[in-house]
């Protein structure tokens, strides 16, 4: 297992994507249930997010079964191609932000499939997560756009 030495975001984003999918996705998780009061408000109200459009795609998501939401939030990460995935890919990076806040908010209020109460994150994606704790504001949004920047299928790339 490697040590993450350094806060810079392209070390940090490749260690986020080191980790196994499930390990990402509870990571984020935590992420938002630590730091959301201070670094989710921002996404709603970046310049270039588009609220309407983020609700959209979580509005199909919720209707999933929590099995297929699950599935769905795995092969965002996997970037693996189908509808939504594309939908997802086609959003400006701080609306991709934003749908990942209000899947976490789903998870908080049971239309999301909640994380297992005693999921436990590994050593590195703790570690990870102190190591996001200790960047400033402006950091830390810029690492989560540049994580979920290439999360789902960009149909516009070859």
């Amino acid at each position: 297992m490697s040590t993450i030495t350094t806060n810079s975001a392209p070390e940090l984003v490749r260690a986020f994507q080191a980790l196994e999918v499930d390990q990402q996705l509870a990571l984020f998780y935590f992420i938002y249930k630590e730091m959301g009061n201070s670094v989710t408000p921002a996404a709603p109200a970046a310049s270039t997010v588009s609220p309407e459009i983020a609700e959209g795609l979580f509005n199909q998501i919720k209707e999933l079964s929590h099995e297929e939401q699950l599935q769905l939030q795995r092969e965002l990460i996997n970037r693996q191609d189908n509808q939504l995935t594309r939908q997802y890919g086609a959003l400006s990076d701080t609306t991709k932000l934003l749908v990942w806040y209000y899947l976490a908010q789903g998870m908080d209020n049971g239309t999301i499939i909640p994380m297992p109460a005693d999921y436990q994150l590994v050593e590195a994606a703790e570690q990870l997560m102190s190591q996001i704790k200790s960047l400033d504001f402006e950091q830390q949004i810029t690492l989560f756009r540049d994580i979920v920047a290439p999360m789902g299928v960009d149909s516009t790339q070859g």
